[in-house]
């Protein structure tokens, strides 16, 4: 009875969709089903918190995602809420209820001798299309910096003399990123090609296509994952990629969290923090495999 009262709620009232209301109908039909089962309880009136943590408990076990769990835990709080708006019930008892927290997935990266081989055992050729996508690689591995950023680089953002690039990152925000010198020297043989290749150039950026234009976004992501295909069997092979690569790598090596926030132009620390997990559980594997006790 209350449960059809409240589909008939989220669908005139709420107006939600025929396709939430299916979803919303599935969850309770299952909330109702495991009260029966396992508390031989078909009143739903009657339904303590303790009851529903086991419900919740009893999804976990069944390795759903955090996602899914605190989707159907927000279907019972809706429902809930509707019973004492309607006066069905006097105490709620999902004010009891926290949601589980999402679980982050950790950013893919790729291994420091994988990097290593691509850059230094291939041959990217010596013409202007294979030192320019050298080039790209090296840009976002010795950066950190996002797509858009590469792909509106300007020629004066660059600075070879001081070994800085000034990148343009979100809201306008800009950041100085230091180089090394072995990405100089390939950025100076980049430039070299690409003055001769195309000396009147009707534009400032820095990376060009083979006919000179301003590079675009699906040009690029083209380029590294053709190359990253080479070295590496992770799924996504984009970027970002490098990007992930590029914090990984320095956290492992010691790099204060600070400093790659700065370098990668985070907003907040948390944002930077997810890399930690990474540097967590290969020094896991490294304790692992070194401590005798371990």
């Amino acid at each position: 009875m209350y449960k059809n009262l409240f589909l008939k709620y989220l669908q005139y009232e709420k107006r939600f969709s025929a396709n939430t209301i299916k979803s919303y109908k599935i969850d309770m039909k299952q909330f109702a089903d495991f009260i029966i089962t396992d508390f031989d309880k078909a009143d739903i009136q009657s339904v303590n918190d303790k009851m529903i943590r086991a419900w919740i408990v009893s999804l976990m076990e069944k390795d759903l995602s955090s996602i899914s769990v605190n989707r159907k835990i927000s279907t019972l709080k809706t429902f809930y809420k509707f019973m004492i708006r309607e006066g069905y019930i006097k105490s709620n008892p999902m004010d009891k209820i926290t949601s589980p927290k999402a679980s982050k997935k950790l950013p893919l990266f790729v291994e420091e001798n994988q990097i290593s081989n691509l850059l230094d055992d291939y041959s990217f050729g010596d013409d202007f299309s294979g030192i320019r996508n050298k080039t790209i690689i090296e840009m976002f591995y010795n950066t950190g910096m996002r797509l858009s950023e590469l792909t509106n680089l300007k020629n004066e953002n660059v600075d070879l003399y001081n070994n800085t690039i000034k990148v343009l990152g979100k809201r306008n925000k800009e950041r100085i990123i230091p180089v090394h010198t072995s990405f100089v020297k390939s950025a100076k043989k980049y430039i070299q090609l690409r003055d001769q290749e195309f000396v009147n150039l009707s534009h400032d950026c820095f990376f060009v296509t083979d006919k000179g234009n301003k590079l675009y976004e699906k040009f690029v992501y083209r380029v590294v994952n053709k190359y990253l295909s080479l070295v590496t069997t992770i799924e996504k092979k984009s970027p970002h990629i490098l990007r992930h690569t590029f914090a990984t790598h320095l956290l492992n090596r010691g790099a204060d969290l600070n400093a790659i926030k700065e370098l990668l132009g985070h907003a907040n620390l948390s944002a930077t923090q997810v890399y930690t997990h990474n540097t967590f559980k290969k020094l896991k594997t490294i304790y692992k495999q070194a401590h005798p006790r371990a």
